[in-house]
């Protein structure tokens, strides 16, 4: 009996993810045991199901990205190895995801033959990556550089800032209407106008993104 490598995904992209998953069900020896949009999702299920051999991680996913949570993966299932699966070939990238603990890094122009024997490798001790992003990796490593998180200029108003600070509190519609002496339907308009501008879903991902780039007083 072929002894199947299982594997879990994580990718935001529905479309990227099927395209994943179909590669890999050509291959008798691959078993993938779930998937998740983004790290959280991703954590939640390992929790219930944490047998697998390898992640293939994205880096850009909404709420938790990819380099979190590798972290928190080899923090928490140590025997579990972390591929990440991206387009991102720049130095920061690649710095943070070894430094999180990454076992492999290959682009997602990877070809199907290339990514199949690297995941093979992997479970005898290998460490995939795509030819360019080796070559970083050493100059990285050899000369480790220092870098910040660039901060995001705040594109809201005045008051959308303080409309997305009451929402950070876990206040409600009606509570931050009284707080700031206005209407609960303002509110509300206010609270769409954050979602848009800052291309966010719902209020934990707009929280996230002004806590992260220090928009928020408090």
């Amino acid at each position: 009996m072929i002894k199947k490598i299982k594997i879990a995904i994580a990718e935001d992209n529905s479309f990227l993810l099927r395209s994943i998953q179909d590669k890999l069900s050509l291959f008798k020896d691959f078993e993938v045991k779930f998937s998740g949009e983004n790290g959280e999702v991703l954590l939640k299920k390992l929790e219930n199901y944490h047998q697998v051999d390898i992640i293939l991680m994205d880096i850009q996913m909404p709420l938790m990205d990819g380099i979190t949570t590798t972290n928190k993966v080899k923090s928490k299932y140590p025997h579990i190895k972390v591929v990440m699966l991206t387009i991102f070939d720049d130095d920061e990238n690649i710095f943070k995801a070894i430094q999180a603990g990454a076992d492999g890094y290959l682009l997602k122009e990877t070809g199907l033959e290339e990514l199949s024997k690297g995941l093979r490798d992997m479970m005898e001790g290998g460490a995939p990556m795509t030819p360019t992003i080796a070559g970083k990796a050493l100059k990285l490593l050899r000369n480790p550089p220092q870098f910040t998180d660039s901060l995001e200029e705040n594109p809201l108003s005045s008051r959308e800032t303080d409309v997305l600070e009451q929402l950070s509190k876990g206040l409600n519609y009606q509570e931050i209407a009284d707080n700031l002496i206005i209407s609960p339907g303002t509110v509300r308009k206010h609270i769409e106008n954050i979602y848009r501008k800052l291309q966010v879903r719902n209020k934990i991902e707009a929280v996230q993104k002004a806590d992260k780039n220090n928009w928020l007083n408090s």
